[in-house]
């Protein structure tokens, strides 16, 4: 009997989680789809263990099993689970052909005959009445919850200031309709309170992935207040599941637009402002811009450059518990420029006037060190 390590054939490692398996799945089933891969025999072949090693690593119960048992598993089985292994032959033999998986599923003999695919397990009770489309265990088991969606919106500076609402166009991953999410379309038959499955076979609708590629387009509101990285959860917008309860989520992170005038800090909006350096020197009020036009700002005397004014409040506006942020002008002071000769004059005379006073060098602290 032939042992296939499904942890291997995934790429995962024994402590693998739930969502890493469904990742690791997804992925390898996109790469391996037969539709991508047309005439390639090998390429089906890995299509085939994918399914098979997900469908054991999926289930709880039966990655419980496997990893109890593993590649020891016959010495390890119970009595009574070789007893419900070989009772699975002899119903599959008194169903007949009709009630066996075809060669063509592509099932090794160790996922046959441990986990009960072909004949169920149970003797007249059929795995999907035990457990889903493939069952193993004693509950039934609940479909799957859809995979979340993550995309991300570009708006301006002042759309965060402000909201907005965007339309987006999401590239998304639905659980396939036809198959619920399985991969699997089974043909059963009653026979009184038992389903007994006569037949499966890889969806013909999604090609045994159990997902769809699908363009959904969205109105989406962006609240005030909003930052570089942002992450908006919207309730039931990521995949589609079999019911809407079992949606995904979409997760939208927001980027911000470069501005030409304002760079954002936290929820602080930066300037660098220009001013002469007599306006630096004297005090002055000058117009300084704002997202929402112009105001009067007034500059302490003998400011130097780097100087920081703060007028709080007007950054990004508080949203989930934090505070508004401020709006920061840096200051760069300028030394002008087109002098006449009068104004040229007028400098000689300040810049002999301060040598004479003995204003110390600005640059004696930068002569020490070097």
């Amino acid at each position: 009997m032939e042992f296939k390590d499904y942890y291997k054939t995934l790429g995962l490692e024994r402590t693998a989680t739930d969502a890493e398996i469904k990742s690791a799945y997804r992925k390898l089933a996109r790469k391996f789809h037969p539709d991508l891969n047309p005439n390639n025999k090998e390429a089906e072949r890995r299509f085939k263990e994918i399914n098979e090693a997900y469908q054991v690593l999926s289930d709880a119960e039966k990655r419980r099993k496997y990893d109890q048992l593993g590649a020891d598993w016959e010495h390890g089985a119970t009595e009574d689970e070789i007893l419900r292994r070989y009772a699975a032959a002899g119903a599959g033999a008194r169903a007949g052909a009709g009630s066996r998986w075809s060669t063509a599923g592509g099932m090794s003999d160790f996922f046959e005959q441990f986990f009960g695919f072909g004949a169920s397990p149970f003797g007249a009770e059929t795995a999907g009445a035990r457990g889903g489309p493939f069952g193993f265990g004693g509950a039934a088991e609940r479909p799957a919850r859809a995979p979340d969606v993550t995309a991300e919106v570009t708006i301006s500076l002042e759309d965060a200031v402000r909201g907005a609402t965007r339309r987006i166009e999401l590239a998304a991953q639905d659980e396939c309709p036809l198959c619920g999410g399985t991969g699997m379309v089974t043909r059963e038959q009653r026979q009184g309170k038992l389903r007994v499955i006569r037949s499966a076979q890889p969806c013909p609708h999604c090609g045994g992935a159990g997902i769809i590629p699908v363009r959904r387009a969205l109105e989406v509101s962006i609240p005030a207040g909003v930052t570089e990285g942002t992450r908006i959860r919207l309730k039931g917008q990521g995949g589609r599941g079999v019911r809407p309860d079992l949606n995904g989520d979409l997760f939208l992170v927001v980027r911000l637009q470069p501005h030409p005038v304002f760079t954002v800090s936290g929820r602080d909006l930066r300037c660098q402002l220009p001013v002469w350096d007599y306006e630096a020197v004297l005090g002055a009020e000058v117009s300084a811009p704002t997202l929402d036009g112009k105001i009067s700002l007034k500059i302490p005397p003998e400011s130097q450059t780097g100087r920081v004014l703060r007028l709080r409040g007007r950054g990004l506006p508080a949203r989930g518990g934090e505070r508004a942020g401020d709006l920061l002008y840096e200051l760069k002071v300028l030394a002008p420029t087109g002098l006449t000769a009068e104004e040229r004059s007028l400098m000689e005379q300040l810049a002999h006037k301060r040598r004479a006073r003995g204003v110390a060098d600005p640059r004696a602290e930068l002569m020490k060190k070097g």
